[in-house]
């Protein structure tokens, strides 16, 4: 089965009649047929392009006057969010190895298929993972950004905007990493020499996504801080692609903690550490997270506080009825565990902080908008005490928001909090697990319109069913608290071009790009993207180029 692109000239010239083929050699394939034309090419995305902050503006669908907009829609920093007309425009993530190991674009015939194929769905652009481990892998200060560069032009020549992650966490041991990139080796060969560089837990598990927070101010890579190395890295990234920054590449997401999200890595995956829906275990184990919480508890007179993570809460995949500190009435409610959760909690956004202005510094007068990322943890949701949420480091509990202090945090940065989850639905959840990613979702949403912060939203497991782009498109509203100012789509890859799930992305996109306002695909639609998608025998197609999908 294949999915067809027919427009009333062919795409491509006429004459290349070569079948591009990866390595992989998918069995997936994106046909574009001959067609004698019979007028001007003529193709309308039902979504434009996204405008140049401060320079260029877009028209606010639905609207008889004219309003001056910013990047993903919103009039001014803040105010788009409670139009429920407003057009949300969709990105989709790029595979996490578009980037080779070697720094080369990978697969480059097979993404620029799929990238024009994005285009004529009406996606407004897509979202690629800058790997630290790839770009400074050669030594410090020692940068490679070739394959992203490629990937910057090709994604430009197609009309498409590009969202880039400055991903400092190691790709591999999560939920849907599909290879593996550690840090730079010159981090880890650092690493090996003092294992506290990295989080650990109670019974001495290094984890290795990450560096520990609890180093952000120390010389520990070859004279540099964390942080430190971190601005210097997004430093070169500005000076490399200054002539796209506000055009071409609109967005910034900058990565703080596993899986670039602002977070512990409470619950890794990696050889079987953690299942789902286990609670996850606290990260502060290392000397100097250690170090620092011995100080907080001897600066208030409590010295035995200081001696590490409750030891009453349990392990991986225990639920929080089984542990002394997690359960209803547990030690999370006493004066000691709000001690300590203040301060774990405390220190990560402590650390988001840093990160956040050394990027702001940097990015400022781009053009570029500045996200960050936070975990959608929906699992004891329905709890009292959130266990799983408390060792990820949000203080979230059934009497305190955890999350307004990261949106007020990110809001102070003029940064847009992206959350995951939003098309999680709270029935297709084991009962077991007291899960609720709707209401998480929801106090997400209040907390970004109280802190006056943008919101945008990611699917987090990867789904192709119109269920699923439903939930988005309701949660994407602005009923309740901020509506979203930018969704993006995880991830490409060749089941997405498979017919009925190709189907369901672009009448998706459209509704996306009509504030929400279900519409449904016809096979043939000559009124907006000349789109046709169908199920069909490659034998009777009329094949001009074939390129297997990325």
């Amino acid at each position: 089965m294949t999915l067809t692109l027919r427009c009333s000239t062919s795409f491509i010239h006429l004459k290349d009649t070569k079948s591009l083929k990866t390595p992989d050699d998918f069995s997936g394939m994106i046909c574009f047929a001959q067609m004698k034309p019979s007028c001007p090419l003529r193709v309308k995305n039902s979504m434009q392009e996204a405008q140049l902050l401060h320079e260029k503006t877009s028209t606010s669908e639905g609207m008889k006057n004219e309003k001056w907009e910013k990047l993903h829609g919103l009039s001014g920093a803040h105010g788009a969010p409670g139009n429920n007309n407003s057009r949300v425009p969709v990105f989709v993530m790029l595979p996490l190895d578009t980037v080779s190991i070697g720094g080369n674009l990978n697969k480059p015939r097979a993404m620029n298929a799929s990238l024009m194929a994005l285009k004529s769905a009406g996606v407004e652009g897509v979202m690629v993972d800058a790997w630290w481990g790839l770009v400074e892998k050669d030594g410090p200060l020692k940068y490679n950004w070739e394959g992203y560069a490629e990937l910057v032009q090709m994604v430009q020549k197609h009309g498409l905007k590009l969202q880039v992650v400055m991903s400092f966490h190691q790709c591999g041991g999560n939920v849907g990493d599909s290879c593996s990139i550690p840090l730079p080796p010159w981090v880890l060969e650092e690493i090996s020499k003092n294992p506290d560089f990295v989080y650990t837990d109670r019974s001495g598990r290094r984890n290795p996504e990450y560096i520990s927070l609890g180093c952000d101010a120390l010389p520990v890579l070859r004279g540099r801080t964390p942080i430190q190395a971190y601005a210097d890295y997004m430093r070169s990234f500005r000076e490399r692609f200054k002539d796209y920054l506000g055009g071409v590449i609109v967005e910034i997401q900058v990565g703080m903690g596993p899986c670039g999200e602002l977070r512990y890595p409470s619950y890794p995956e990696s050889n079987g550490t953690w299942r789902f829906p286990g609670i996850g275990e606290f990260q502060c184990y290392d000397k100097y997270m250690r170090a620092s919480l011995q100080s907080s508890a001897e600066a208030i007179g409590k010295r035995d506080w200081g001696k590490g993570a409750p030891h009453d809460s349990g392990n991986y995949n225990q639920f929080p009825e089984d542990t002394g500190f997690f359960r209803r009435d547990g030690t999370w409610n006493t004066e000691y565990g709000q001690f300590f959760l203040e301060w774990y909690s405390g220190m990560l956004l402590a650390h988001g902080e840093r990160i956040l202005a050394a990027a702001e510094g940097i990015f400022q007068g781009t053009g570029a908008k500045l996200s960050g990322k936070v975990a959608g943890i929906h699992w004891h949701y329905r709890t009292r005490s959130h266990a799983a949420e408390l060792t990820a480091g949000y203080y979230n509990t059934r009497q305190r928001d955890g999350y307004l202090p990261i949106a007020q945090m990110m809001g102070n940065h003029g940064v847009v909090l992206n959350f995951t989850c939003m098309e999680m639905k709270d029935r297709e959840q084991p009962e077991n697990a007291n899960c609720s990613p709707e209401g998480l979702v929801r106090q997400v949403k209040m907390a970004t319109k109280t802190a006056r912060a943008e919101l945008a939203g990611e699917n987090a497991l990867e789904r192709y069913d119109s269920g699923a782009f439903s939930q988005v498109l309701a949660t994407s509203r602005s009923d309740s608290g901020n509506g979203l100012s930018a969704f993006t789509y995880l991830r490409m890859n060749k089941r997405l071009f498979e017919g009925d799930n190709w189907r369901h992305l672009v009448e998706f996109v459209r509704s996306m790009s009509e504030g929400g306002r279900t519409t449904r695909l016809s096979e043939r639609d000559p009124g907006r993207t000349n789109l046709y998608v169908g199920f069909i025998k490659a034998k009777n197609e009329k094949k001009i180029k074939e390129a297997a999908l990325v």
